[in-house]
């Protein structure tokens, strides 16, 4: 038996958030299974209602507007403005979160009868937020009122300035706000105030500007005589809140499950065209990986590659020909983007590993002239998966350097910002993600003093990456049909509500494949010792970590059993995240 490459650097971890056993008679009062109810146990649930409240996901728990802080007075506000016949615009982001949330209010107005206009900034040549060359525009214009969405709380000086030219300003964003509030006409943000008055502080943009216009909505009906039906916008709810990768806390799964159950039978044109281009059947079942990584690529595609306004008509398109023809030419800025994401990545990696034999930053700064401002931040979110460090990935604008960066939990990432603010020109964002701007000349000391930040709250030496599993589960399980379907219950995956891995008894590997051309991906297969029953799985990137020299030899794997089906034939699939060599017998 020869050496193996050394790939597998997390530790292993049952979950175990309260101590001893659920009572067994629950299982049967909650129609599940002894299993489902120990796994959801082990994730802290600790009565009847609170498993019922999540495994039902019922819109009647989602909090009314009227109770939100701030919501009340700031809709009342945008229907004063409204009736009193101002001209008003919506100011967004070129994200999903951005264009979801400016096609909801857009959406909800229109149906009113107030056809208002809006504004998605160029990503490339205006970058974030608002600016004030293009609010004189829109006053020129005759716009009165902008609503932001998803941008405008860290713009002081901006609002300030429109003020000044008399916009009336109006906030709605969830981005950590900052000590200075901009002076604007009204503002709603769940990360201000006391964070136990909000029923949710993880809102996405598109969450705030759904329950926002959800009382709008309320409030215009007596006087235009229609309602706008918000069960409608669910789709676009759950896109931009699984793209912006908000915490699925209680208020946010519940509006992502049901707006998962809306694409999968998708009303819009748009999202009619968009699934069919992105592989799948128009009427197959959706699910939060789908969502990320099928839809939300190729709408992010126009505002990284192009300009948003594709993506906001063809979420708004009523025409199916339209649609179609605008979801190719999404499809297509996200092939280039795949194209000049590789290049970014593989000259980023290079970077970093150049720099870590130099010196043991714990956090890294990556800067490359020429790298897409638009793909920046998706390659940072690689780079931390793969250096386990948090990282900021930067290019050129102008006389400026600007970037994205992403964290690991445990790192405040914004907070670390407001301790390396002697050497930027600004930054703004999230715990988890954010971005900056600096001076060239700046790059080495913000390099410096962003890896001091996170030696000091990570420590020199990166942790090591905990993967957390739910129990021991046999082949015999995964591979029951019955059982698969109860963990699609636990769904929508993500932040917070992670899908469920667990770790296999010892299989031996009895052969592997590569799946698709790249070879970097492959496809094992298994069989149990103890059982002998056979599955097969699959590791994504993962194909050195397999070499043809370790088939024959017994492993354990962390893993997530599916239920897919394909063409109409039901198939168990194994998503591998994790495997060691077993020597033991014990994990």
């Amino acid at each position: 038996m020869g050496p193996y490459p050394v790939f597998i650097v997390k530790k292993w971890q049952f979950r175990n958030a309260q101590a001893g056993s659920a009572p067994a008679h629950w299982a049967a009062k909650l129609g599940i299974s002894p299993l489902l109810l120990n796994i959801l146990w082990a994730r802290g649930f600790s009565s009847c209602e609170q498993i019922d409240t999540y495994l039902s996901g019922r819109l009647a728990s989602l909090a009314p507007p009227n109770i939100w802080p701030q919501i009340p007075d700031v809709a009342e506000a945008i229907v004063r403005e409204l009736r009193a016949g101002k001209k008003m615009a919506v100011w967004g982001d070129y994200d999903v979160d951005g264009i979801t949330a400016t096609t909801l209010v857009l959406d909800v107005l229109d149906e009113h009868g107030f056809h208002i206009s809006h504004h998605l900034p160029d990503r490339m040549k205006e970058g974030y937020g608002l600016n004030i060359e293009s609010l004189r525009i829109l006053a020129s214009e005759g716009v009165q009122t902008v609503l932001t969405v998803d941008c405008g709380i860290g713009d002081y000086e901006t609002v300030a300035a429109a003020r000044e030219l008399g916009l009336t300003i109006i906030v709605s964003d969830h981005h950590m706000p900052p000590e200075d509030l901009p002076p604007a006409a009204g503002i709603v943000n769940p990360r201000m105030g006391a964070p136990k008055s909000w029923p949710s502080t993880n809102l996405a943009g598109v969450g705030v500007a759904f329950f926002l216009m959800a009382a709008v909505n309320s409030l215009l009906a007596p006087h235009t005589g229609k309602r706008y039906k918000m069960d409608n916008a669910l789709d676009i709810v759950a896109l931009g809140t699984l793209a912006d990768v908000m915490t699925l806390d209680a208020q946010n799964r519940i509006l992502v499950r049901a707006g998962l159950e809306k694409l999968s039978r998708p009303v819009r044109p748009g999202l009619v065209a968009l699934k069919h281009l992105s592989g799948m059947d128009i009427t197959a079942d959706m699910n939060s990986v789908h969502a990320v990584f099928r839809l939300a690529p190729r709408i992010n595609a126009a505002g990284r590659m192009g300009h948003p306004e594709l993506a906001l008509r063809l979420l708004r398109s009523r025409d199916n020909s339209m649609a179609l023809t605008l979801a190719q030419q999404l499809d297509e800025c996200n092939t280039k983007r795949k194209t000049e994401e590789e290049r970014i990545h593989k000259e980023a990696r290079q970077q970093a590993q150049e720099l870590l034999e130099k010196r043991n930053y714990s956090g890294l700064v990556l800067y490359g002239p020429d790298w897409h401002p638009g793909i920046v931040g998706i390659v940072a979110s690689r780079i931390v998966e793969e250096f386990n460090r948090p990282a900021f990935v930067l290019c050129d604008d102008n006389a400026s350097i600007k970037g994205s960066g992403r964290s690991l939990p445990g790192f405040d990432l914004h907070g670390a910002l407001g301790k390396c603010a002697s050497c930027l020109l600004g930054f703004g964002g999230h715990t988890m993600a954010a971005g900056v701007r600096l001076q060239k000349n700046m790059l080495q000391d913000f390099r410096n003093i962003f890896s001091d930040m996170a030696s000091a709250s990570l420590g020199v030496e990166p942790l090591p990456q905990t993967l957390l599993l739910e129990c021991e589960l046999g082949f015999a399980n995964a591979r029951d049909c019955q059982f698969l379907h109860e963990l699609d219950l636990m769904q929508p995956f993500g932040t917070g509500n992670e899908e469920p891995v667990f770790v296999s008894r010892p299989l031996l590997l009895k052969g592997r494949s590569y799946l698709g051309k790249t070879r970097q991906h492959v496809r094992l297969d298994l069989q149990e010792m103890d059982s002998g029953i056979e599955l097969h799985a699959k590791a994504w990137r993962r194909a050195e970590e397999f070499p043809p020299s370790l088939v024959g030899q017994q492993i354990r794997i962390a893993y997530t059993p599916r239920l897919n089906n394909w063409q109409g034939i039901p198939d168990i699939d194994l998503d591998i995240k994790d495997w060691r060599i077993d020597r033991t017998g014990r994990i």
